[in-house]
């Protein structure tokens, strides 16, 4: 299954960032080629979903539990930073941490 590169396309800023675990910067451009190449993961399961909104500026904080394909399992967190122009929000930056350490208060299943 492939990435849904029209949604980032329209809901990324021009001069979006995203920094990965690695340290490995991208812009916008090298971020719809990631996501055009589909998820490196099986499994990804979304959870502790946090919004906070300060005016024009909305950070979106998570926490994903995924299964690699080769089935080892992992944790991801992440932080989206939105801003808000006229009535349209877009994501002008992320930082995501993955790790193979499991939180184990939340991998119940």
């Amino acid at each position: 299954m492939l990435g849904d590169v029209n949604w980032y396309k329209e809901n990324l800023a021009a001069d979006f960032v995203c920094i990965e675990s690695d340290g490995a910067i991208l812009d916008k451009q090298q971020f719809l080629i990631n996501t055009a190449n589909g998820p490196d993961v099986a499994e990804y399961k979304l959870q502790d979903v946090n919004i906070r909104i300060y005016g024009i500026v909305a950070l979106v904080q998570a926490t994903g539990l995924f299964i690699k394909k080769d089935g080892s399992k992992g944790l991801s967190r992440y932080t989206d930073v939105y801003a808000k122009t006229g009535e349209v929000w877009r994501a002008v930056s992320a930082q995501i941490t993955r790790t193979s350490r499991l939180d184990t208060a939340n991998d119940s299943e």
